[in-house]
């Protein structure tokens, strides 16, 4: 994990993804994962039983050098929902 995030990890499981412990996206509806990130701007979502990331609102929630690309998670009542995004590094283009 970047050193950067670990805030947000631990903010994300301290507060409402840590009220879904134990729980994962495919357990939860699309509205109630897209909620959680939402409400809280950058949330850890387990989305299996050893898998995880950190979703964000908006790419005002990722570190310089990254921007959000969207996301989709698989929840109950939707195969593909989208709950916002995920930090990724930003590509230069450098004229090749």
């Amino acid at each position: 994990m970047r050193p950067l995030l670990v805030p947000f990890a631990i903010a994300g499981f301290a507060t409402g993804a840590g009220a879904q412990s134990g729980t994962t996206t495919p357990a939860m509806t699309c509205a109630q994962a897209r909620g959680i990130v939402a409400s809280q701007g950058a949330a850890v979502l387990r989305t299996g039983p050893a898998t995880y990331d950190l979703y964000v609102r908006d790419g005002s929630f990722c570190v310089l050098q990254e921007t959000a690309r969207p996301a989709w998670v698989k929840t109950a009542d939707v195969a593909q929902c989208s709950v916002g995004g995920v930090c990724r590094p930003v590509e230069i283009d450098n004229g090749r």
